[in-house]
C-alpha cells in the first residue's frame, strides 16, 4: 500500500479563461522506503505539488492521503499538528534558526511537539550525516552543505512518514550537491523513510528508485534510474 497518494490533484490561480492551472489532475503514488524525484522546468508544476503533498497549502480539488489519512479533511490546527508529527520537510534554504546551535535545531520540531528526543537514534542520524563535531556551531559558522545536512537530520529526527525536499541543493555547488544527496539516500535507507525530491538537475535524479516528469501541471512520464 502506498505511503503516499494522491487523486486527481489541482490547483487553480484566478478563474475563467485567465485561471492558471499550476496542477491540473495529478495522480501520484509513492511506496514506503521509496526515494522518488520529480523533475521539470521552472513553473511546471512541481514546488506546487510538493507543498499540497505536505499540507502547506490546500488544493482547488482532489485529495492527498499520507499514511491513510486525507491531509485536507483535517482542520488547520490538526494539519499543523499532523504535518510536524509525521511529515519532514528539507528546503532550498534551509530554513535553519540561526539563534539555536546544530543540535537545537536538529531536535527542535520534536520539542515544539512537547516530546523528548529519541537521543540514540538522533545520535545515529548525526554520526551517519558526520555533525558530531557540528553540534555547538551556530549556522552562521557552517558552510552551505554542512547547514543543508543540519536541515536533512532535522527532517529525519522526529521519525516522519515521509520527507519532502524541495530543490534541496539549489544553493549548493555540484560536488557538495553529489555529497548531500548521496547522504540523503544513504540516511533514508538506513532509517527506512521515505522521500520525495523536486529537482530540475536530471543528473541528481538519477540517484533516486524512480523519477516521475511533471510538464503543465500534469505528469508527463516516469522511469527507473
Amino acid at each position: 500500500m502506498p505511503i503516499l497518494k494522491t487523486t486527481d490533484l489541482k490547483k487553480y490561480y484566478g478563474s475563467g479563461e485567465t485561471a492558471v492551472r499550476a496542477l491540473d489532475g495529478v495522480n501520484l503514488a509513492v511506496e514506503d522506503g521509496e526515494f522518488l524525484a520529480v523533475v521539470g522546468t521552472s513553473g511546471s508544476g512541481k514546488s506546487t505539488l510538493l507543498h499540497l503533498l505536505g499540507g502547506l497549502d490546500r488544493p482547488s480539488g482532489g485529495t492527498v492521503f499520507v499514511g491513510g489519512q486525507e491531509l485536507f479533511s483535517l482542520k488547520d490546527e490538526e494539519l499543523t499538528i499532523f504535518r510536524r508529527r509525521r511529515i519532514g520537510f528539507v528546503f532550498q534554504s534551509y530554513n535553519l534558526v540561526p539563534v539555536l546551535n546544530v543540535y537545537e535545531n536538529i531536535v527542535l520540531p520534536i520539542q515544539l511537539d512537547g516530546n523528548e528526543p529519541d537521543e540514540a537514534y538522533v545520535g545515529r542520524i548525526i554520526q551517519t550525516l558526520g555533525l558530531e563535531s557540528k553540534l555547538p556551531n551556530l549556522p552562521c559558522n557552517l558552510s552551505g552543505g554542512q547547514q543543508q545536512r543540519v536541515a536533512i537530520a532535522r527532517a529525519l529526527a522526529a521519525k516522519p512518514a515521509i520527507v519532502l525536499a524541495d530543490e534541496p541543493t539549489g544553493n549548493l555547488d555540484s560536488k557538495t550537491s553529489q555529497d548531500v544527496l548521496g547522504l540523503l539516500k544513504v540516511s533514508g535507507e538506513k532509517f527506512r523513510q521515505t522521500i520525495v525530491m523536486i529537482t530540475h538537475n536530471e543528473e541528481l535524479a538519477q540517484l533516486a528508485d524512480r523519477i516521475v516528469r511533471i510538464e503543465d501541471g500534469r505528469i508527463a512520464g516516469g522511469e527507473r534510474p
